[in-house]
């Protein structure tokens, strides 16, 4: 926990004033059974009523002051808790957007999502506790003993014979609640992984009548979650009842040697009040310990968690140079040399040994059956992931001498998913352009076959698109995602099987508007559709993450049995030969 303490450096005076205004409150408190005690002894028991007004009229006073001091520490309590949550937010929003797709597949969108809400909510809490209550309890409890002690000496003996005993039970709380926290905060990240997976893919449940089965996997995770949550409450409430239990045994061992005393003249009856108070701020002042203790328990666990994610280095580091080297006019595009890489760096290899060189304005088709490794070797060109072994140029520089940003900035891509955003459909095509004219967007829906269905919308570029695209069909969030990537120029153009989606007609109309705009842009066409990728100037065939053959449609039905193949599943032996 002490690692986030570096977000509170902007709150020094929230962090410094409000325990010092809690401090004065606590004072002020601790004073007040003194006071009692003289009104008792010199006031009541003397009739001196003027003595109780003067004396009960200074008590008012410093209740009020004490509540004003308060009031002042809550307002900074919650100026520093909030601007450290909303700091702590950004940060970890910012790193989790600069981590590659191979830690964010490790993490996991729920767990990464409970991490940056409900995580950073427990720590939000634990700083408003720490500034309002970590120095006013301990400082109430060790000055009520000491103000006991100045009172009568023996009988504090028996609160301080109580404070080991109150140690026991914390120690006992403590090391038996954190695992559990832990347990909890993952048995969370589950639930919302299956939370939200059925919330993604209820049309998928509803078609497959699976809507009994998915209610017990949900019913399950929340069950298994409830248990830990009972146990760890279980554990947790009794703290409470244990202290209390401590500090009244204290109370009745003090009431019963204070009678002695009071007997004996020993001590007065206002002493003895007074005494009974400080035992009352004792007993008040540990149940807010005791309840600290589990804020803070919950807090550390949440802590371990945000540094997780927060101490995990990005695979893919943004190791540009600057300035970057000349690119070579005369490159190809793109080379690949001896090119390997696995998800998993125990695991099998996606790609093998791949070499090849595609030059600058040729449209090349990746094909290949499923898992062969297409859209992991387009996902390497702008270092969504690194290559494990081998070397990737951009116009004839690694990739990894680019800055990130620079590097993206030269290649509009087009994912298998389609993913669109909330706003209008020109919001959406201006991602890659954000000072694109009307005219521009226009030019790249048409090129994406969007126009026609953008004009029949009663306002056009205009048209409000819902979250992730909700309100339009799968084949419009293609051709929207497709004119995106077209808007922004790009020197590279990835399309990742974004026709899937599309009728015949659609495809071939995009395929031709594409090889007319492109001009001097090199299109790579990941598709296992034999059609999409037949006119492409040359074909890159994957077999098992490896590459079988590499030409011309022609020329690889004479050379690839891999391709023969692909070609004799989707196409008669007419199609096949026709030009």
């Amino acid at each position: 926990m002490f690692k986030m303490a570096v977000f509170l450096k902007p709150y020094r005076k929230e962090v410094t004033l409000g325990p010092f205004f809690k401090l004065l409150e606590a004072i002020l408190e601790l004073l007040l059974p003194t006071l009692v005690a003289l009104i008792i002894n010199n006031g009541i028991g003397r009739h001196d009523s003027a003595y109780v007004y003067r004396m009960g009229g200074l008590m008012v006073l410093m209740s009020l002051l004490g509540f004003s001091c308060s009031l002042v520490c809550q307002y900074y309590a919650a100026k520093a808790s909030q601007g450290f949550g909303t700091s702590l937010r950004n940060k970890m929003f910012k790193h989790i957007s600069a981590l590659s797709y191979a830690e964010l597949d490790t993490f996991g969108t729920p767990s990464l999502i409970n991490r940056i809400t409900n995580d950073v909510n427990q720590l939000q809490l634990a700083v408003a506790m720490l500034i309002r209550l970590v120095i006013r309890a301990p400082f109430i409890c060790i000055g009520a003993i000491i103000m006991s002690m100045i009172l009568d000496f023996r009988l504090s003996l028996i609160l301080l014979a109580a404070t080991p005993v109150f140690g026991v039970i914390l120690y006992f709380i403590i090391t038996r609640s954190s695992p559990l926290y832990r347990k909890y905060q993952q048995k969370l990240d589950h639930l919302a992984l299956v939370l939200s997976e059925n919330l993604s893919g209820i049309r998928v449940i509803r078609a497959f009548a699976k809507s009994r089965s998915e209610k017990r996997r949900f019913d399950a995770a929340s069950e298994d979650l409830t248990a830990t949550a009972i146990r760890v409450a279980r554990i947790s409430a009794w703290l409470g009842p244990m202290t209390t239990l401590v500090v009244n045994a204290a109370i009745i061992a003090i009431l019963w040697a204070g009678g002695i005393h009071i007997n004996a003249g020993r001590l007065s009856q206002g002493e003895i009040i007074a005494f009974i108070n400080y035992v009352t701020q004792i007993l008040l002042a540990l149940i807010v310990v005791s309840n600290l203790v589990i804020i803070f328990t919950k807090a550390s666990s949440s802590a371990n968690r945000v540094n997780d994610v927060l101490n995990t280095e990005a695979s893919v580091a943004d190791t540009g140079k600057h300035p970057l080297p000349r690119a070579d006019q005369q490159a190809p595009a793109i080379t690949f040399e001896h090119v390997s890489f696995g998800y998993n760096t125990t695991g099998e290899l996606a790609l093998l040994d791949v070499s090849v060189a595609i030059n600058r304005g040729e449209t090349v088709g990746l094909i290949g059956s499923t898992g062969s490794g297409k859209s992991t070797f387009v996902n390497l060109i702008p270092r969504f992931y690194d290559a494990v072994e081998g070397e990737i140029r951009v116009e004839g520089v690694n990739v990894r001498d680019y800055g990130l940003e620079q590097l993206r900035r030269k290649i509009g891509i087009v994912p298998q998913k389609a993913t669109l955003f909330s706003g209008t459909i020109a919001d959406n095509i201006r991602w890659g352009k954000q000072d694109a004219s009307e005219e521009e967007l226009l030019a790249a829906a048409t090129v994406a076959q969007a126009e026609e269905f953008i004009r029949k919308q009663p306002e056009g570029l205009a048209t409000p698109v819902a979250r992730g695209g909700l309100n339009l069909s799968g084949g419009q969030k293609q051709r929207l995602t497709i004119a995106r990537a077209v808007a922004m120029h790009p020197q590279i153009l990835i399309l990742d099987d974004s026709a899937s989606a599309l009728d015949f007609a659609t495809d071939a109309a995009l395929r031709r508007a594409l090889k007319e705009s492109s001009g001097e842009i090199t299109v790579l066409l990941v598709s296992q559709r034999v059609s999409t990728v037949r006119q492409a100037d040359q074909i890159i065939v994957f077999d098992e993450g490896r590459i079988a053959g590499i030409g011309t449609h022609e020329a690889l039905l004479e050379s690839c049995r891999v391709y023969q193949e692909i070609c004799g599943s989707q196409l008669s032996a007419e199609e096949a030969g026709a030009r």
